[in-house]
């Protein structure tokens, strides 16, 4: 079991299968919500066991399309938690412990700010990956 939660622990979830993939998104918007490396998760496995009262959600607006999901006491960005879609990106940073996944993409580069170096060789994208 895989367990996560926010900054202050309001909001707590577990995981029954390590997540799919890892990957860091650039863009403006993700970066000044505080959460730009997500991992995947399925769905299936994942379960909001804590706090999901406290999930607030800050609506997309063109050209973005991904509502954001955060806790309502500390302001933690959560990912896509609440998502109905079949998998969905979780903010890497709200897992608690290793989970031992490599950053496999960067997306979004072109809004990559110039103080930002990357530091792997995974596989960059100007926007979203094909």
């Amino acid at each position: 079991m895989i367990k996560g939660s926010c900054c202050c622990g309001a909001v707590q979830f577990e995981l029954t299968e390590m997540p799919g993939m890892m990957g860091t998104c650039h863009c403006s918007r993700c970066r000044k919500v505080g959460a730009s490396t997500f991992v995947f998760v399925k769905s299936e496995a994942f379960q909001i066991t804590q706090g999901r009262d406290q999930i607030s959600i800050y609506k997309a607006v063109t050209p973005y399309k991904y509502d954001r999901c955060f806790c309502s006491v500390c302001g933690t960005a959560l990912g896509e938690i609440l998502s109905e879609e079949e998998s969905f990106p979780l903010a890497a940073n709200c897992i608690d412990g290793d989970i031992q996944l490599e950053n496999k993409f960067h997306e979004f580069v072109s809004e990559k700010p110039s103080w930002l170096e990357i530091g792997d060789a995974a596989k960059q994208f100007d926007g979203h990956p094909g």
